[in-house]
């Protein structure tokens, strides 16, 4: 068996948030290497995460962000479940990044089941007009239409999106940011909605 040092464990709750007893079974599961261990407890995080959407979150914050002196800002508001974790410095961080993103990345909705059902069918048959122009059989349109819909959730829902603080060639989601903060605090959190405003706009 690998010697788990304290130092390791250490290291990786400093890098995950987890407790000292999970660091120190993943990084046993993991045979020491401390990047298998890391991605085993964001699957396991990312899991719980998952098993706590239904739970109500009625607690949170309404976070602020202006840019460019005053000629952008945004409004965001992000709730869990308890007012004990809304005042953690883990959960305004995330609330924070939170309207950075939506400055910087301007989605449309918050997720893909708030876009309309109108404005994915118009999408994807923009999609497939244009294989069928240039000429592609049905079945590789349709994969091609599938793809480009994808990228356009990731454009303009703030869930999928890249994460602007992440610069790596594969960033995680901006969805993967707040499961991992939801496994971190151990409550569902939710961004409810979002507005964003720039100087001069109809």
């Amino acid at each position: 068996m690998a010697d788990i040092t304290t130092d390791k464990v250490k290291e990786l709750r400093a890098r995950t948030g987890a407790g000292v007893m999970d660091c120190r079974n993943a990084l046993v599961e993991a045979g020491g290497d401390l990047e298998k261990a890391q991605r085993l407890l964001r699957a396991k995080g990312l899991a719980a995460a998952a098993e706590r959407s239904g739970r109500a979150a009625k607690e949170g914050l309404i976070a602020s962000y202006i840019h460019g002196e005053g000629r952008l800002g945004v409004l965001v508001e992000v709730n869990c479940e308890t007012d004990f974790v809304a005042r953690t410095q883990e959960f305004r961080t995330l609330a924070r990044d939170l309207a950075m993103q939506i400055a910087a990345a301007e989605p449309r909705y918050v997720s893909r089941e708030d876009v309309p059902a109108d404005v994915i069918a118009a999408e994807r048959a923009a999609y497939l007009a244009q294989a069928a122009s240039e000429g592609k059989p049905e079945a590789v349109a349709a994969r091609i239409s599938d793809g480009k819909l994808e990228k356009f959730f990731a454009t303009v829902c703030l869930m999928d999106q890249p994460f602007i603080r992440d610069t790596g060639p594969r960033p995680r989601t901006v969805g993967d940011v707040v499961k991992e903060v939801i496994a971190k605090t151990g409550e569902n959190i939710q961004v409810r909605r979002f507005a964003r405003f720039r100087l001069g706009e109809g």
